[in-house]
């Protein structure tokens, strides 16, 4: 893994490391980053002001934890259970996202969380 970071999401803090794919080098080029997030079932997703294609490593099936980059439209997406194109417990992006990163701790906070909320990212 590569860089450190920290998440906020409305007075909850996550920690996790970016992966060192050219995607996660991009997003810590922009960090510190704050943005509005939404929820699709067990997923934030939300525009990131990032750059980026589809990687070679891109897919749509994720574990619980993961933060992928979603190329069509610029956004950042966490996830922490199944979401609508689910069809079992495992979370699923709509289409191919980048994987560049996890969350290194619980994130089953974010079950408790709203609709859309207010997002913070550092380095450490």
């Amino acid at each position: 893994m590569g860089l450190k970071i920290k998440i906020t999401i409305e007075n909850q803090n996550l920690l996790a490391e970016l992966n060192d794919s050219v995607t996660a080098r991009k997003i810590a080029e922009f960090l510190p980053s704050e943005f509005e997030m939404s929820r699709w079932g067990d997923e934030y997703y939300g525009s990131c002001g990032v750059q980026a294609g589809l990687e070679h490593d891109a897919r749509t099936l994720m574990q619980v934890g993961e933060i992928a980059y979603w190329p069509p439209a610029s956004e950042l997406c966490i996830f922490f259970g199944p979401t609508p194109a689910s069809s079992g417990s495992q979370p699923e992006a709509a289409s191919e996202v980048n994987p560049v990163g996890k969350i290194t701790y619980d994130c089953s906070v974010l079950k408790t969380l709203a609709s859309s909320v207010k997002v913070k990212i550092y380095g450490l």
